[in-house]
């Protein structure tokens, strides 16, 4: 893919097809910003109207065009635009960027000419960007390329940029140059070594797979921040099952952003705060935090900030604080914050930074200086830049103030030490750095499958649909559950009430009865539950009595053994119609849809991320005994994942799978599931 998308990232020459001469025509912008940032190869303007655009010779088609042409750049009103691809594969141009409007985004007609051009250009070998989309930038000095319609002129830089959308491009481009960012898809960056941090934003995914697969790796040499729109539910998967009615649309993209390494966050605003330090800072160690400060109030925010976002601000050792009593004044607090007061100037700073940038015990640094009038500021930004250049974990700084701060601000930000303007903005970015440092230190683990009865599995599932039904009866999610090696608590369908209780007498009591009907999903709500019954007569009433409240024709009974102890938990499958199956964890029972204390998945996971399931629910410490309860077998837990997960991935057939509860006991032999639903997706 690198090598394909170089016509479009590193063209050596570009055709503009509807170069214009009209000012403030998108034709005009995009040559005048070829030209005006210095492309280094030859540029062609096509217009059959001209013989000259921007005192450039002009052709009347790409056919005409006398030398090759690496990337197209197509802005023609949409109905020439399938002409000019076929003027393009005939003259064997690599890329398009094809800036035209008026395709998928505005209905089915434009959808399916847009699918003709896709469908024209893959046979190729053609790689294109767009339709409706505001062009492509590359600042290195070797390409110099601008191919776009901004106002703003991108400045070199450690960053590349994606943006599904034009207008937040725009946005982009002209922030991160107030900031000093500077602006250099995701493969392409991965071994370019002048790209420090990959920025997206994002609306959609064409291929979600590919995007796993592919973020998975780069996220191993260098971060992605994301911003990612849309998180409204899935509501269609509602109705049926907890798990369904969990995995919405903002789920499901968390999730798979966190499973390939990527930083998702919440706005623009967080992503430059981040950007800012990823693009020049290296990673923490781990999370042990020491501030530098000359003003109580700011190291007091930034300690709060630091303590809500996971990083600690630890106590410095004796021989730290007896060699920074050394340097400053009497008056300074040394124990962390390290407060020097108002009066310290650049040497305090210099000073202090050379002691605490070699603390063993410390994995980052965050440097706070409110300007007083008294104090230079710039020697004060000097110094820290001085120190800064020799340390071994990351510096963010903290400048406040308006005239002489300012002017530090300049000097930091020239030296490309990352430099905010409130504390808490600091802190986010060095728990961002520690955030993906514990990415990047997870381990990948193994695709682990199990032996199981396959032909059993197929046969339930082949009776379902044979019978035209979506929905399994319990008794064949029973066998669907079995066949995949999931332990089952003992039970009996019965139709009546007598079968009901000779089915009890067999199990044994004490018995749960439960109350089964095809639209009968949350049991325990509609009176369907009753627990803990401990004779044939009390069988009989409870299923008589079941009758009378639900009164529907279709009932049936389960009668199951009544098991005692262990943690209520839920396992689930749910499809996602872009990102397909997720798989779901976390305490089950009656309060799972209260509480929402699940995590997701997609499909397939490793052993590893099994495991990073189970513990990574609020509720974990339950399940590890907290306050003398009872422990669950975590190793039983993460098995029960790997064979649901197994199930979902060799039967795409299967829709929704609601495991609510499986009941973990300290060992396997006393974990069961009590209850669960399955589904297959719609013909």
């Amino acid at each position: 893919m690198d090598r394909s998308l170089s016509a479009i990232l590193r063209p050596r020459s570009i055709a503009v097809v509807g170069a214009s001469r009209h000012p403030q025509s998108i034709g005009r912008e995009i040559l005048h910003n070829l030209v005006r940032s210095g492309f280094t190869g030859p540029i062609f303007p096509v217009n059959p109207n001209a013989a000259s655009v921007h005192s450039i010779k002009c052709y009347p088609s790409l056919r005409d065009i006398p030398d090759p042409v690496d990337l197209a750049v197509i802005v023609v009103p949409k109905e020439i635009v399938p002409r000019v691809v076929e003027d393009a594969i005939a003259r064997q141009v690599r890329g398009l960027v094809v800036i035209t409007a008026g395709f998928k985004e505005v209905g089915e007609e434009g959808e399916r000419a847009e699918r003709a051009i896709r469908d024209r250009i893959r046979p190729a070998g053609i790689r294109m960007v767009g339709p409706n989309c505001m062009g492509v930038i590359n600042t290195d000095p070797e390409i110099r390329m601008n191919a776009t319609f901004a106002a703003t002129r991108p400045e070199p830089g450690s960053v590349g940029f994606m943006s599904q959308s034009g207008a937040l491009g725009e946005v982009i481009l002209a922030h991160a140059h107030d900031i000093g960012l500077g602006n250099d898809l995701i493969e392409a960056w991965e071994n370019d070594a002048r790209v420090n941090v990959i920025l997206m934003y994002l609306e959609s995914f064409g291929n979600p797979a590919r995007f796993l697969s592919i973020a998975r790796r780069v996220t191993r040499v260098k971060p992605i921040l994301a911003v990612k729109s849309g998180r409204t539910a899935a509501g269609a998967r509602a109705a049926f099952s907890h798990t369904g009615a969990l995995a919405g649309a903002g789920a499901a993209y968390d999730t798979l952003l966190d499973q390939a390494g990527v930083i998702r966050v919440e706005s623009m605003s967080e992503m430059f705060t981040l950007a800012t330090a990823f693009a020049h800072e290296r990673l923490p160690k781990g999370n042990r935090i020491g501030i530098l400060t000359n003003a109580g109030g700011p190291a007091i925010m930034a300690t709060d900030a630091c303590a809500t976002l996971g990083l600690e601000v630890v106590e410095l050792p004796a021989a730290t604080q007896t060699a920074l009593r050394r340097v400053l004044v009497p008056e300074a607090s040394v124990r962390n914050p390290v407060d020097m007061v108002a009066a310290a100037d650049a040497t305090s700073y210099a000073a202090a930074l050379g002691i605490l940038k070699d603390d063993p015990g410390l994995d980052g640094l965050m440097v706070i200086f409110v300007s007083p009038i008294m104090i230079n500021a710039v020697e004060v930004a000097r110094a820290i830049i001085a120190a800064a250049r020799g340390a071994g974990l990351p510096i963010l700084t903290c400048f406040m103030g308006k005239e002489q701060g300012k002017q530090g601000v300049e000097e930091l930000r020239r030296a490309g030490v990352p430099v905010y303007l409130f504390p808490e903005e600091a802190a986010r970015a060095m728990a961002g750095l520690d955030r993906y440092r514990r990415m990047r230190e997870r381990p990948e683990g193994t695709h682990r499958t199990f032996p199981v009865d396959q032909e059993a599995a197929s046969a339930v599932l082949r009776a379902v649909a044979s019978a035209g039904r979506s929905v399994l009866l319990p008794e064949e999610t029973e066998r669907l559950l079995s066949a995949y090696g999931l332990p089952l608590a003992p039970s009996k369908m019965a139709a009546d009430e007598r079968q009901a209780a000779a089915a009890a007498a067999q199990i044994g009591f004490p018995v749960v009865l439960k109350g089964v009907a095809e639209s009968l999903v949350h049991k325990t709500e509609a009176g369907a539950v009753r627990l803990d019954l401990r004779s044939a007569p009390e069988v009989e009433e409870a299923c008589a009595a079941m009758r009378r409240a639900l009164r529907r024709p279709d009932l049936r009974f389960q009668v199951q053994a009544m098991v005692r102890g262990g943690r209520e938990t839920i396992l689930g499958i749910a499809r996602d119609p872009i990102l397909g199956a997720m798989l779901m964890f976390g305490l089950g029972g009656i309060f799972v849809e209260v509480m929402h204390d699940v995590v997701f998945r997609i499909l397939p996971i490793t052993d590893v991320e099994a495991r990073d399931m189970v513990r990574g629910i609020k509720g974990h410490p339950l399940l590890e005994g907290a306050r003398g309860g009872p422990k669950a077998d975590e190793d039983f837990l993460v098995e029960a994942l790997l064979r649901l997960g197994q199930m979902a991935t060799e039967h795409p057939e299967i829709e929704q799978v609601d495991i609510n509860p499986l009941l973990a006991g300290p060992d396997r032999a006393s974990s069961f599931v009590v209850d669960a639903r399955a589904r297959l997706a719609a013909r």
